[in-house]
């Protein structure tokens, strides 16, 4: 008992310290896509790799320059018996044992005519790094639609839940006042029922859409790399007029933005260079049954020189230079093979090419046509509300005046809050519409 109680003053005294809260950030669309980009670990995974293509790069760029290389060695023999002429003073060896035998060279290499292949292959890497760097902005446009789609997600769940609160706070209101008549015995038990029944459903309807709203946050930290716990408040509206033009064009444009498309998509980009680096493998594969010329020599070092005859048991040096031609002429098919090889690729990437454009065709329309008719619905769903926020309003005036039942009030109050949720829905219809067009554009 005694400890127990001293836990306590001590923890009264000196409280053991709460971790800190992360601080509220407050985000524009703008400012959310700079923080995803700056924590990607896809973008990080990209730039990794185009590191690595860099380096082919440049090891395809020094492939036809000299190589020197250093060896050293240490052999030990078995004992021979020496082969010597004459006798005596006239003695010479000729093969004396040596068994111990040290060696050391200094050589170098140099293909000074490849017939083309290493520039092929260099052409190949470079097209290749340069695809890489594509691929980069490739996964920046997909994670910038990413991270739109769940900003704008996010702001429809708070709008939602936005909506929901005015309608419980009217619902409450117009339950208050219903209960009020009924003690008066101005109105019938089930009127007072019906409101309170529509109440609850407005009220699981605002749990539904805070969840829904905290969800969408989860992953918008996730995406920017923030804090699990951090509080995320969106700057932008949601409402297009609360914010600049997004200057997408409309569907009578659509063949010059088709051919924007073409320039400016990254994936499009890349396939190009592929292709591009596909046929430089080609050529490299032809030169396989071409001569190669390489020039060579090197510096001997050796404890006996095997090279000078007599041997003898001391150091001596020797050297060498030579041009070396080499001629793969018959090969079994092995060139013919690999011509073969890099030829399909290049027709499939071909193929892959075309296709990407009619792909890319297609969706820039279908992405204007979406977006024309997520326009069309914003403004049909503004006139629903405006004519919503009327009704509601004369059935209210004919409730208080006892001319209307609590059905009436709660028919309109549903066809309220109905409107408005449609509304919010068609809203984040046209944002998703404009960055899906953008994303299909290629804009950055």
């Amino acid at each position: 008992m005694t400890r127990t109680l001293a836990a306590l003053l001590l923890a009264v005294v000196f409280p053991w310290p709460l971790p800190a809260q992360p601080a509220p950030i407050r985000l524009t669309l703008a400012e959310a896509i700079a923080r995803g980009f700056a924590t990607s670990h896809r973008l990080a995974e990209g730039r990794a790799r185009e590191q690595g293509a860099q380096a082919v790069v440049r090891g395809a760029q020094v492939a036809d320059r000299p190589t020197v290389t250093a060896s050293a060695g240490y052999t030990r023999t078995n004992h021979v018996p020496e082969f010597a002429f004459g006798t005596g003073a006239a003695r010479t060896v000729v093969y004396p044992d040596i068994p111990n035998n040290v060696a050391s060279r200094l050589s170098f290499q140099w293909p000074i005519y490849t017939s083309g292949r290493v520039d092929a292959l260099e052409r190949a890497a470079t097209a290749e790094a340069q695809a890489v760097a594509a691929d980069i902005t490739t996964t920046r446009a997909d994670l910038r639609l990413e991270i739109v789609r769940a900003y704008w997600a996010a702001a429809t769940a708070r709008e939602a839940v936005r909506v929901l609160e005015e309608s419980s706070a009217r619902a409450d209101a117009q339950l208050r006042d219903a209960r009020q008549r009924f003690e008066v015995g101005l109105v019938p038990p089930n009127e007072v029922s019906s409101l309170e029944a529509q109440r609850s459903r407005e009220q699981a309807q605002l749990i539904e859409a805070s969840n829904l709203r905290e969800s969408t946050l989860i992953d918008l930290r996730r995406l920017i790399g923030a804090d699990p716990e951090t509080v995320v408040e969106l700057a932008d509206a949601l409402d297009p007029g609360a914010t600049s033009a997004s200057g997408a064009g409309s569907a009578a444009d659509s063949t010059a933005l088709i051919r924007e498309a073409f320039d400016q998509r990254p994936e499009r980009k890349a396939l190009t260079l592929r292709l591009g680096g596909v046929e430089a493998r080609q050529q490299a594969a032809l030169t396989g049954n071409k001569p190669v010329v390489a020039v060579g020599g090197g510096v001997d070092y050796a404890h006996p020189n095997q090279r000078i005859f007599p041997r003898r048991g001391e150091w001596q040096e020797s050297w060498d230079v030579s041009v070396n031609v080499s001629w793969n002429f018959f090969d079994s098919g092995r060139t013919k093979a690999q011509v073969a090889e890099a030829a399909a690729a290049a027709a499939a990437t071909r193929e892959r090419l075309a296709e990407f454009d009619s792909v890319v065709s297609a969706d820039v329309r279908q992405r204007l046509l979406d977006l024309d008719s997520s326009r069309a619905i914003v403004n049909a769903a503004s006139d629903a509300v405006r004519s919503a926020a009327e009704a509601r309003r004369v059935i209210g005036d004919r409730f208080a005046a006892g001319v209307a039942t609590s059905t009436d009030v709660v028919v309109a109050q549903v066809a309220m809050l109905e409107t408005d949720l449609a509304r919010t829905r068609a809203l984040a219809g046209v944002r998703l519409a404009e960055a899906r067009l953008h994303r299909a554009l290629g804009r950055p």
